[in-house]
């Protein structure tokens, strides 16, 4: 891959993952300040599902930060956009796609289908 490829996705990735982080700060901020008392066991339901939601979506975004953590560590050891099991190149385009992603499209596929079959 070239240096000006790994340098686009560097900055991609770090420009993501500083995104993320905006977003994990301004959400225990807001449910920090949320904490109401609220009379209406209705609102209070209300609340809780809300809160409960973006917690569910910052665990995701948690994961997501690890695999952009990832990448990011494999371009310092130069193995970013090698795929972990065949050891082959990962197409730019499918890096564009999916910036965090370790497979090239036909390890990827297989692991699918591997795991559709296995029911996980």
């Amino acid at each position: 891959m070239k240096d000006t490829d790994l340098e686009f996705f560097r900055h991609l990735l770090t420009q993501w993952m500083e995104a993320l982080l905006d977003h994990a700060d301004d959400t225990v901020e807001g449910l920090l300040d949320s904490r109401e008392n609220l009379p209406d066991p209705l609102d209070r339901a209300s609340a809780e599902s809300e809160r409960a939601w973006t917690l569910r979506i910052r665990d995701r975004e948690s994961m997501l930060i690890k695999k952009i953590r990832h990448a990011l560590e494999a371009i310092e050891r130069e193995e970013y956009g090698i795929c972990e099991d065949c050891g082959e190149d990962i197409s730019i385009e499918r890096l564009k796609a999916r910036p965090v992603t370790s497979f090239c499209i036909s390890c990827k596929t297989k692991r699918e289908s591997i795991e559709k079959l296995a029911g996980t």
